[in-house]
């Protein structure tokens, strides 16, 4: 078994692919309309499906908005550069709601950025960069 893709409801679904691909830099992979669902489903990743988990973006055509509630947790990325992909995910209007820095219990260094629809994404200092710092 291998794990294929996290899913993740959406209110706007164009808002959300712009911060997926413009702001996070992956790739929009495939995009399908339903409508006797009245639901669209996209996928998006830093590779081909057949080779790496990706996210699926739904977004019911009649919701706008959804309660997160308390279960979810987050989407980790692992970076090379943390610092320089804070400052560029920012600079393409992303929103980092926690800087780079070590987590609270530990020396991992990671940082957290908000999609639109208030997701969070964690971002995790690869350890050959931390290694080489």
């Amino acid at each position: 078994m291998r794990m294929l893709h996290t899913m993740l409801r959406v209110g706007d679904l164009d808002r959300s692919l712009r911060f997926y691909t413009e702001v996070l830099g992956m790739q929009l992979l495939r995009r399908k309309d339903y409508p006797s669902g009245r639901f669209t489903l996209a996928f998006v990743g830093y590779g081909e499906e057949s080779d790496t988990t990706v996210l699926e973006l739904t977004h019911n055509w009649d919701q706008d908005h959804y309660e997160l509630g308390k279960g979810y947790g987050h989407i980790a990325l692992g970076v090379e550069d943390i610092q320089s992909t804070c400052l560029a995910i920012s600079k393409r209007g992303g929103r980092v709601v926690r800087e780079p820095g070590p987590m609270q219990h530990g020396s991992t260094v990671i940082a957290f950025v908000e999609d639109p629809d208030g997701y969070k994404v964690e971002l995790i200092q690869l350890a050959s960069r931390e290694a080489a710092s």
